[in-house]
């Protein structure tokens, strides 16, 4: 699966998203464990920021100056309407660039979706965009290898490298590892919170 079709997919259900997660509760308590470990305020960056919603409020709630980036057109649409004075970048993050750096970085239920070629290089591309001290906390697969499911009448791609290779991958982008967790509920996934140094 090439990144564009991720994005031409959450396109089909940008409406549903936005009305299901705008309010949710859905990983708000793993990110306020990762804000925990940075002073308020400063730049933030969430990467798969959909339609927005409760992270981007919680992020602006922290003073934070967000930026969001996600594939599908019309999320970016939403979270426009949603938050009129937060930049958001229609883009896919295999092939973005910026010359900015962030002192927070979410990436939530997203890194699954990209092919399992792309996973490390994408991470590592984004330990690069952190500032010194700067925290990222990212989720994905608990398994190794990539698979497709059914969902919202889509046959979905998603993949993992796995743990070990995840963590592999920040400590050779110097980052120290601060939290991991295998987080079964309501999805099978792993999330970590880590500092670069």
């Amino acid at each position: 699966m090439t990144a564009p079709d991720i994005g031409q997919q959450y396109d089909e259900i940008a409406s549903w998203w936005n009305e299901r997660h705008d309010h949710s509760t859905y990983g708000l308590a793993q990110v306020n464990r990762a804000l925990a470990f940075v002073p308020n305020g400063g730049k933030a960056l969430d990467v798969g920021c959909g339609s927005g919603g409760r992270f981007v409020r919680r992020l602006i709630e922290q003073r934070f100056i967000v930026t969001g980036i996600d594939a599908s057109a019309q999320m970016i649409g939403l979270a426009r309407a949603n938050h009129p004075d937060t930049l958001f970048i229609n883009a896919n993050i295999i092939d973005w660039k910026t010359s900015e750096t962030y002192d927070f970085i979410l990436v939530w239920d997203c890194l699954f979706h990209l092919p399992l070629e792309h996973q490390a290089q994408v991470l590592s591309k984004l330990c690069g965009l952190l500032s010194k001290n700067g925290v990222l906390i990212h989720s994905f697969g608990d398994g190794d290898g990539d698979h497709t499911d059914r969902w919202r009448g889509q046959t979905f791609r998603y993949s993992s490298m796995g743990i070990t290779r995840n963590i592999e991958v920040l400590h050779d982008r110097g980052l120290s590892l601060l939290h991991l967790e295998l987080d079964q509920f309501p999805e099978n996934h792993v999330y970590a919170i880590s500092r670069k140094l």
